[in-house]
């Protein structure tokens, strides 16, 4: 079996690499740019490559382009410390077999660099040879991600960017499922075509089958002229269907014509329309569940779907929480004209901390609201919006509190400015001496518990005098007498 080679300008990566793959008898041989490889290809080819994006000189995908060019059936795993979308679209359009996205687990990088191995060695002894299709750098998203389930959702762009096939994506209200509507049609073979979004839900439903299939002139009253619907105005590129669970039932018979033969009728038309759309549908409804309930057509639930993508809300991607606020934040002070504002560490993790249930609109809401309301350049936990430092807040702290007992980076200091703003926005009295009394309580009985009750030991490590201890012992009603054990 041919070594893999492995292509990286930090040698921690190349060693761990080697290291692990050497343990899964797997030979490796390494190089610390892109021209070294491009040398040693001219003599031998590897049995995989697994080569960084950014390095000097040439680019990880300058290199897969080079390598799918002149050999195109040798398997390429591109790695970046860089999430994002533009970087998983482009590796997999190049021709990419799969995406690592720094840091990685070493287990699935082995297992997944053998798959790849073993995936060639079947492919020379069958079918060889394959296409390659130019990368695509377009914008059109936030495509920033350190989420895991996020990563998911961009290799499944890249993979299906390049396709024809129908795709449902499903998830809550404001997760952007648009977003990635546009972000297939942007990276895809459509790209030169027209982008058409129609919000099934928001169209009266006497108003939404012209909407989509157009009418003739005079086909209704107040028909003058003819218009063309959402599907011709599609053509050639994709119709993106929003809230397709929404979509009446009498009207889901006309679309599964549609999607099934690619022709329709204008209202009041007696000639077929063919066109070739891409359908793109979405929903936050269960489609399975109204099915069975009768409120939607099981063979339409079928056509749509294909291949389903699920984005996930923003409580289960808290970590991007950050950075998007960040980016909301820039892009409104750059609509308003104004300075950006900055989220302080507190902020910080009292946003992370809140549910949003209207997902990433909310917290985009939220980032307008801020650039307008906060009054300083540095945004506090008191500067949030009130649906966080209200209500919601008190359980922020307990989940925050929970976190970092199971290992999470949130602070003291933060889950003490969590709690002390839930206090305070509550107007409770005297905060200061009730907080005061619970951090010394807290601090005198853990270092009696870490002394087994001896307060002589507790005062030396505190830097306390015994008196001292003593004394606060007393104020704070921790009984001295049941703190020192007792001795024979």
């Amino acid at each position: 079996m041919k070594p893999v080679w492995i292509v990286d300008d930090d040698q921690a990566i190349r060693w761990v690499l080697e290291k692990a793959l050497g343990r899964a008898g797997i030979s490796t041989r390494s190089f610390a740019c892109a021209a070294d490889v491009s040398a040693a290809l001219k003599l031998d080819t590897p049995g995989a490559l697994v080569s960084d994006i950014r390095m000097p000189g040439t680019s990880g995908l300058a290199l897969l382009k080079e390598v799918k060019e002149n050999y195109p059936g040798l398997p390429v795993i591109i790695m970046t410390a860089y999430s994002d979308l533009d970087s998983t679209v482009s590796a997999f359009q190049g021709g990419a077999f799969d995406y690592l996205a720094k840091p990685f687990d070493i287990n699935e990088a082995v297992t997944l660099i053998s798959r790849a191995i073993q995936d060639r060695l079947a492919e020379e002894q069958s079918v060889e040879g394959s296409d390659t299709v130019p990368a695509s750098s377009e914008k059109g998203m936030l495509t920033q991600s350190s989420s895991v389930a996020m990563q998911e959702v961009f290799r499944a762009i890249g993979r299906l960017a390049q396709s024809n096939v129908t795709v449902l994506i499903t998830g809550e209200s404001g997760t952007g499922k648009e977003l990635v509507a546009r972000a297939l049609h942007s990276h895809g073979m459509r790209a030169g075509g027209p982008f058409v979004a129609l919000n099934t839900a928001a169209i009266p439903r006497d108003l939404l089958e012209a909407e989509l299939f157009g009418h003739e002139r005079g086909a209704f009253t107040g028909a003058s002229a003819l218009r063309r619907g959402r599907f011709e105005e599609a053509s050639g590129g994709t119709l993106f269907l929003d809230e397709i669970g929404d979509m009446p039932f009498e009207l889901q018979t006309r679309l599964l014509r549609v999607l099934s033969d690619g022709t329709f009728y204008r209202i009041g038309g007696a000639q077929p329309v063919r066109v070739d759309v891409r359908i793109v549908a979405a929903t936050h409804q269960p489609l399975e569940e109204r099915v069975q309930q009768g409120k939607f057509r099981e063979d339409l639930f079928h056509r749509l779907n294909v291949i389903r993508l699920r984005l996930p809300p923003l409580r289960e991607r808290r970590e991007d929480i950050p950075e998007l606020a960040r980016h909301f934040l820039g892009v409104s002070a750059r609509t308003l004209g104004v300075p950006a504002k900055r989220l302080s560490e507190p902020a910080i993790a009292a946003l992370a901390q809140f549910d949003f249930p209207g997902n990433v609109r909310q917290l985009e809401n939220f980032c307008h609201w801020l650039t307008v309301m906060a009054p300083g350049q540095t945004v506090g936990v008191s500067d949030l919006p009130p649906e966080i430092r209200a209500g919601d807040i008190g359980s922020l702290a307990g989940r925050a509190a929970s976190d970092a007992t199971a290992g999470s980076s949130a602070t003291w200091q933060q889950l003490l400015a969590l709690d002390a703003n839930v206090r305070l926005t509550r107007t409770e009295p005297q905060v200061w001496d009730t907080l005061t009394r619970q951090f010394e309580r807290t601090l005198l009985q853990s270092s009696l518990d870490v002394c087994r009750g001896r307060r002589v030991e507790a005062a030396s490590r505190l830097g306390l005098g015994r008196n001292t201890i003593t004394r606060k012992l007393r104020e704070l009603g921790m009984d001295p007498v049941t703190a020192e054990p007792a001795t024979d």
